[in-house]
């Protein structure tokens, strides 16, 4: 493994056990799998992270549905500044910055045996840290 991967993966669990959990209030950790699962809960979990829950009113008002409906990559991907915006510093067209936004989508994109060993580097240097993936 590159030594730029190895100190990533360091980092990101360090930082996780460092901030996450000794400070549970500071640092909120969402993993996409897990906004994908259940994107409302998830919403509320973030406005109260922020200090600004929900109220009930906005609830029963459907506040909530509505913000995870105009936020969906379905949504996004029809802004017409998505589609025809100014490209960035890398010339990079708009239409390339989405891509399926589905959970195991990676099956096109990776074999097997690419799955198996991210999975198990994951695991080696993750996983002491309190940090678990889902790969498959």
């Amino acid at each position: 493994m590159a030594s730029g991967d190895s100190f990533s993966l360091v980092f990101v669990a360090r930082l996780h056990r460092k901030v996450s959990l000794e400070r549970p209030n500071n640092v909120l950790f969402l993993k996409y799998e897990d906004l994908r699962e259940d994107t409302a809960g998830n919403l509320k979990r973030i406005a109260e992270f922020m200090g600004v829950p929900f109220s009930e009113e906005e609830e029963r008002d459907g506040v909530i549905e509505e913000i995870v409906k105009l936020c969906s990559l379905s949504s996004l991907k029809e802004l017409e500044v998505n589609k025809t915006g100014k490209p960035g510093v890398w010339s990079t067209e708009n239409k390339t910055y989405f891509r399926k936004g589905e959970v195991g989508d990676w099956v096109n994109h990776m074999t097997p045996s690419m799955a198996e060993k991210l999975e198990r580097i994951m695991e080696e240097k993750l996983s002491p840290f309190g940090l678990k993936f889902r790969v498959k």
